[in-house]
Parts: C-alpha cells; structure tokens; sequence
C-alpha cells in the first residue's frame, strides 16, 4: 500500500493512503484528491495505483508536473514513481511512500487550514456504486489518453493529405473512400516518432482512425453488437451502452469533439436533416431503424451527446416476449385477439419501458389482407404487411418552414382509405384527431403515450387533447376517450432492467364525469432471484372483457378460463 504526503506553500502537510485504484489529481470538484490552489489545474494528473507501484500521468496540466530529478511529464504519457520520490505540481510537493500500517477506510483528510488541500478519496460503499465497464476496444485506460493524442495527430495529418469531403462528394463509393483512408493512415502511422506501449497494437489504433475517418468511430464497434440495446456518447471520451438491461461505461471514445460531430452528420446527412448552431437537436435514424438523437453545444454543455435506441436485426416477435418474461402466454393470446376484433389499443409506459417493441409485436397481428397507414417521427415500426402505406414527419427546413408534423400525416391519412392507422406515438394535439379516427370507422387502431399508469395514461391524453388548440370542455374530450380507447396496456422498466407489461386494462365506461376501468392482467411481483432479477407471476384479475360475445361471434379461439383468477 502506498502513502502520499501534500506539502504546499504556508500550509501544514496532509496524507493520505492509496489503495489500488485510479485517483484524479487536481482542484476540480470531481478529483478524488483534490487540491485547491491557483496553480493547480482543474484535471492535472491522474495517479494509477497497482502492487504497491504508482503510475502519474500529467493530463494537460498548465503549469506541468515534475518530478523530483527535474523530469518534466509529457502529457498523457506515463511515468512509474518509485516509493521514496517526489513530484512537483505547480507548486505542491507530492512525497510518495510505502504505508506504514495497515490501511483504514478514508473518505477525506480535512485541511488543518482553510489554505490546505482537500483530499477525498472513493469509500467503500461508492464503489459498490461504480458503473461496470465493458471491454470494447481492449484499451487499458490508462493508456486510452495516449490514444487518444495519437488519433487527433493523425486526423489533422489525414485531413491535409487527404479531403474526404471532397472525395465524397465527387461519388467516390464508400468501399474505394475506406481502401484510399486505410492506405493513408498505415502510411501516416509508419511514420510514428512516439513509441506505442505492448498493450498497444498499432492494428487497434489503426482500426480507430479508418472507422472515425469515414465511418462513425466508435459507435462502429458498438451496432455490430446485437446484446447492445442502447448506446449513449457524453461527448468524446464518455461513450456509456446498455446490455441487457443494465448500463455498462466502455473502454472506447472518440479522438475529439470535431470526431463526435462528424459521426452524428453521417448519419442525418443521408436523411436530409442537419445539426449545427442554428438547430442543435436532430432526431434521425440508421438504415436498420434504430433510433437517434443528438444534441450539440452550446445546449449540451458536455460537447456533442448521441443517444441510439437500437433495433435487432431480426425483430422481435411474441414469442420472444414470453421468453423474456415480459409478459405470459395468456396476456399475447388475449392482445392478439384484440387486434383481430379490432380493438383500439393505447401502449403506455415511461421512457425505455419497450412502448415501440410492443406495438411492433401487436402490429404483426394486423390482417394482410387490410390497408395499414403507419405515422411516425422516425421511422422504426418494421411491418411486413403487403398493403402497408409508411409516413414519417419532417422537421422545418433552416427558414423554419417546411415542418410536417404527426397531426398533419393524421389528418392526411384519413383521405387515405386505412383500415387500420398505427401511430408510433401521442405527444402532441395529434391525439385529438386519433381519437376522433377511432370514433369515426377506423376500429382496430394502435398508438403509444407516455405515461406511468393506465389512469395516468388516460389524464395524459386529455392534456394532449387539450393541446389541439380547441376549448373543449372535460366531460366531451373523456366522452370521446371512452368511446375511443378500448385496451390499455401498460409496460414499465423494472429496477432490475428487465421490462414488463403490469396491467391490461379495459375502459368501461363512464359514470358520471369519470371513465370507469377494470383490470382484466396483472403483474405481482414474489421476490428476487439468485441473479438480482425480480420474479413474479402474471395474475388474472377475475373480471372477464365487455366485449366477450364480439370475439364469440368472430368465431375466435379465447377460452374465458384465462380470467379466473387463481386461487393462492
């Protein structure tokens, strides 16, 4: 175990145990080991603690980091300090030493003056805390801000050698542009004066440069992946990722901030959209149907941020569901047969809950032989219908005009003859003209709200109808409501990861001024398992649909056995 003892300028010495572990080193709030002096950078070095060796790094500090032989450190290279030596940064004195005792738990060394460092260092318990990391790249992460100055030289060194701008516009193919970047990067990378540590192979920082030259960087490694689900970039070094239901950091990052821009452009660019000052906010997708947002300064104050909610290659179908646990046999059959009795059916749940894999999955129950209108922001439903018209809204032009919103495709595909109308989701005055479609001959249609609860999923839409513009009073927007909706299906995101749909709900009817439900499913949760994951069981409630005789005279196969309840 390693010790260190602060000396600085008129104040008393403070120390302070190390065990393994990497500590940021400067006067910002995050640093584990913080000193707060003007000639300390907010990020000045990172210290690595392994096997009683400490490994410092100088992070671009302004006024260096020395050691006590007069070595000044390159920054981000590592340099080992034997026990015994001494660093200088600023003008702070840092002795490293082998502790002498057996190590206690240390949150903080508190200042004996208002002018001594603050020393805080990870407890026990926040480390239990930690965000996993998963290994994409290999790169240690000690040795990832080396890469990452590499990768910046070479960017600037291919943009002057090579304008692949330039090239493609000039409809150059992308296999040809990739071939023509990869022979220049192996021809600049030859050229390397900085001698690559073993944990480094060149093929590594070689297959970095090629992806962030002329594809999307990092985000490459991660879409090829299908156990990933979500991929989230704060910026360049920050690139966090979701798998199986459970949010992992990665070891990869792009070079800069300018690298991060030039993913998100490749991908809005062939979807005619933009990001720039003017309009910082895009939402786009990838050619699989993944969906994509991003948002640049000065809103993001953390540089360019991209969010990916990724789609598998093979979409999920009902059967997946039950296997996941998601939901029961019984609950698929009893939806299946709503859709087929052309029941209108509102998905409700929070963000990331599985709204859109839902109506994906419901949506595959629609007849071939019906016209199906699709309506959505981006689009992500993937139907195999024959007669299936798609619709997607389009943002404003940069004169801010030119916007086709979901209420104008709503509207629009009334005069289009649906059979069923499928809309990604509400969130706007959009859902006063879904509810008046589904009042008006077009039964059997699907559409997604956010909402925590199926009661709270029925407020919410009054809210957006409200939002149409028109003064309508309450008793005639829940009138309509009741008349319209018939299954709402409610599915949450659980602590554990996993997604589950806790109620279907039937609207009723209404009595007095309230629309009246009834639980036909339900979710108890029973426990946990050996593996942290929630177990519980899917229960009928007892109550038995309204509309029993209509799936009789469909002449449809639902034995009402599945609404008893059973007894515990």
């Amino acid at each position: 175990m390693l010790e260190i003892v602060i000396h600085q300028p008129g104040a008393p010495d403070s120390a302070a145990k190390l065990p393994g572990g990497a500590y940021l080193v400067g006067a910002a709030e995050e640093c584990h080991i913080r000193i707060i002096r003007p000639d300390i950078s907010r990020r000045h070095a990172q210290f690595v603690v392994h096997d009683d060796r400490l490994t410092v790094m100088d992070l671009g500090s302004r006024n260096g980091t020395v050691t006590d032989d007069g070595t000044a450190l390159f920054p981000h290279e590592p340099y080992e300090i034997r026990p015994g030596r001494t660093l200088r940064l600023g003008k702070v004195e840092i002795l490293v030493r082998r502790a002498e005792t057996a190590p206690a738990p240390v949150a903080a060394v508190a200042p004996a003056s208002a002018a001594a460092p603050e020393i805080s260092l990870l407890a026990a318990e926040a480390k239990k805390q930690e965000i996993p990391l998963l290994k994409i790249s290999g790169v240690p992460a000690r040795l990832r801000p080396i890469l990452q100055e590499i990768k910046k030289h070479a960017h600037r060194e291919l943009l002057i050698r090579l304008n692949l701008k330039k090239l493609a516009v000039a409809g150059v193919s992308g296999d040809e542009l990739k071939e023509q970047a990869a022979v220049m990067v192996r021809e600049i990378l030859s050229q390397l004066t900085v001698t690559l540590p073993p944990e480094l192979p060149l093929s590594v920082l070689e297959r970095e440069l090629i992806q962030e030259a002329v594809g999307l960087g990092p985000l490459e490694y991660l879409i090829e992946r299908d156990d990933i689900t979500e991929i989230m970039v704060n910026g360049p070094d920050q690139v966090f990722v979701e798998k199986e239901g459970v949010l992992y950091r990665t070891d990869t990052a792009f070079a800069d901030n300018n690298q991060v821009l030039s993913a998100i452009e490749r991908i809005v660019a062939p979807l005619g959209r933009r990001i720039d000052e003017s309009s910082p906010m895009v939402d786009a997708r990838l050619p699989d149907g993944s969906r994509v947002n991003a948002i640049i300064p000065p809103l993001s104050l953390v540089g360019p941020t991209i969010t990916i909610r990724k789609f598998s290659r093979k979409p999920f179908e009902a059967a997946d569901l039950i296997r996941f646990g998601s939901v029961s046999a019984d609950i698929m059959q009893f939806l299946a047969v709503c859709v087929a009795v052309r029941k209108n059916i509102l998905i409700s749940g929070g963000t990331g809950s599985g709204k859109t894999t839902l109506l994906n999955v419901l949506s595959s129950f629609l007849p071939n032989r019906e016209r199906i209108v699709t309506i959505e922001d981006a689009a992500e439903l993937q139907l195999h219908q024959e007669h299936l018209v798609r619709l997607e809204s389009r943002p404003p032009n940069i004169e801010g005009k030119g916007a086709v919103t979901i209420r104008d495709l709503v509207r629009n595909s009334l005069r289009m003859r649906p059979d069923r109308i499928v809309v990604g989701e509400c969130r706007g005055g959009e859902a006063l003209d879904m509810l008046q479609a589904m009042n008006t001959g077009h039964d059997g249609s699907l559409t997604t709200i956010h909402a925590n609860s199926p009661r709270d999923a029925l407020s919410r839409l009054e809210t957006l109808v409200l939002m149409a513009g028109f003064d309508l009073p309450l008793r005639a927007i829940r009138e309509q409501v009741a008349s319209a909706i018939h299954i709402v299906v409610q599915i949450t995101r659980e602590r554990d990861g996993s997604r589950k749909i806790v109620n279907v709900s039937e609207i009723t009817k209404m009595e007095g001024d309230v629309i009246t439900m009834q639980d036909l499913f339900v979710f108890r949760q029973t426990g946990w398992d050996g593996e942290n994951r929630i177990t519980g069981v899917f229960e009928p409630t007892g109550s038995v649909p309204t509309f029993m005789e209509e799936i009789e005279r469909a002449k449809l196969d639902l034995d009402i056995r599945m609404f008893s309840r059973k007894s515990s």
